[in-house]
């Protein structure tokens, strides 16, 4: 399953206009809003997350299993980077 979200671009100028709007919106779909100032980005607003203990976010990967890796580790991985 792959979840694709979008984020909603908005001037600081909108924001300003709207911006409890627009915080109910993150809270609501927990998509995240980027701010910009003369269209370019600026600020990310997020909603909050609460953070978890690491025996807890481990405690979910031990529960799916062992991970195999069927591939060669020593081999090249050249040709996964392209030429930036």
């Amino acid at each position: 399953m792959t979840m694709v979200m979008t984020m909603v671009t908005i001037s600081k100028s909108a924001l300003k206009a709207r911006m409890l709007e627009y915080f109910r919106q993150v809270e609501e779909t927990g998509e995240p809003l980027v701010v910009t100032d003369h269209g370019k980005p600026v600020l990310q607003v997020v909603p909050y997350a609460e953070k978890r203990p690491m025996a807890d976010v481990l405690a979910e990967f031990r529960a799916i299993g062992p991970v195999r890796f069927a591939g060669d580790p020593n081999a090249p991985t050249v040709d996964e980077w392209d030429d930036a």
